[in-house]
């Protein structure tokens, strides 16, 4: 049994993905409610290897020195000291990208923060590539964000090239 910590879209999508190759899934949330989209509570709900715990103040992850066996919460409501033993747990505890410095730069951000991007990794700003979790690639993965980079800086390397002529130029001219 695992616990995915987070209710979430990435949250409910962990438990969604895990279920299939796990016996059991906990999810514990802090909030009363689960936040993620109803399509995707909807599956979850579907699922009978899910449990769903809202009001979960994680408190505790618990091990042997080893690995992890478990963890504890607290109700929030009854105040009760909970228990579980588990094999592994997963914090998906949102996914808001670390972006605060270009709040006020010329780059276009979505409502989120998220770093506009196109297929080639290029920003709003020519010549500016971006890559990884904090831009609006999907699917926030350690795999999928290295993708993202090699694109990124072989988008990088293609607009130098195109426009060495111009660089070249501008520092002659200098």
């Amino acid at each position: 049994a695992v616990a995915v910590i987070g209710g979430g879209n990435s949250g409910i999508e962990a438990a969604i993905d895990l279920a299939n190759i796990v016996e059991h899934v906990t999810v514990l949330e802090f909030a009363d409610t689960l936040r993620a989209d109803e399509v995707l509570i909807r599956k979850a709900n579907s699922l009978n290897n899910i449990t769903i715990i809202k009001n979960a103040q994680t408190t505790e992850v618990v091990g042997d020195g080893k690995r992890v066996t478990g963890l504890s919460y607290i109700d929030r409501i009854s105040g009760d000291e909970k228990s579980l033993e588990l094999a592994g747990i997963f914090v998906q505890i949102g996914l808001v990208p670390n972006t605060e410095w270009l709040k006020d730069s010329e780059l276009a951000l979505t409502r989120f923060g998220e770093i506009e991007i196109d297929s080639k990794g290029a920003t709003s700003l020519p010549g500016v590539y971006a890559a990884g979790d904090a831009t609006t690639t999907p699917f926030k993965q350690i795999i999928i964000a290295m993708g993202s980079g090699a694109t990124a800086s072989l988008g990088a390397f293609d607009y130098l090239i195109r426009h060495s002529d111009e660089t070249q130029s501008t520092e002659d001219a200098a």
